[in-house]
């Protein structure tokens, strides 16, 4: 009897560890890791024509640090292009004049966007729109450009 109380403890102890390694791995997927409730932000938009699978809640990264999440992604009719809305931690400052990529983490790893400050003197604020954009670099273009120019060769 006493053993099976042993081996149940033991159970137990393995699935509770179980559930904190499956939280832990949920919340990277999700890319929350780095969340903070209450946090103070600024809103700022960008556009581009083409987001590739740009998420909503996906990072937004300066110099490798997380800066920002992405707070909406939707399609503006008038311009024809992806709007994106980001959500920028009022720690960090970028000056008007910042520029905005969609980049991949490695070869086919999930996609964030990346600041590069500028040099002006005035800083973005809420509402402002980032006027310098690079759209994503979609893979699938890619090959089938490269397929297409073999072909034109053959």
């Amino acid at each position: 009897m006493d053993k099976n109380r042993t081996l149940e403890f033991y159970v137990g102890i393995f699935v509770v560890l179980g559930f904190v390694a499956m939280l832990f791995m949920s919340l990277q997927a999700a890319n929350l890791s780095t969340f903070k409730m209450g946090q103070k932000t600024y809103e700022v938009t960008a556009h581009f024509d083409n987001i590739g699978g740009l998420k909503s809640r996906a990072a937004v990264k300066s110099a490798g640090v997380v800066v920002g999440r992405v707070s909406s992604v939707s399609f503006d009719p008038d311009s024809f292009q992806a709007r994106v809305t980001m959500d920028i931690n009022s720690e960090y400052l970028f000056p008007t004049d910042t520029s905005a990529k969609i980049l991949t983490a490695g070869l086919l790893g999930e996609q964030y966007i990346g600041l590069e400050a500028g040099a002006d003197i005035e800083n973005l604020q809420t509402g402002d729109t980032i006027r310098r954009t690079q759209s994503a670099v979609v893979l699938e273009t890619l090959i089938s450009q490269f397929m297409y120019n073999m072909a034109e060769k053959n």
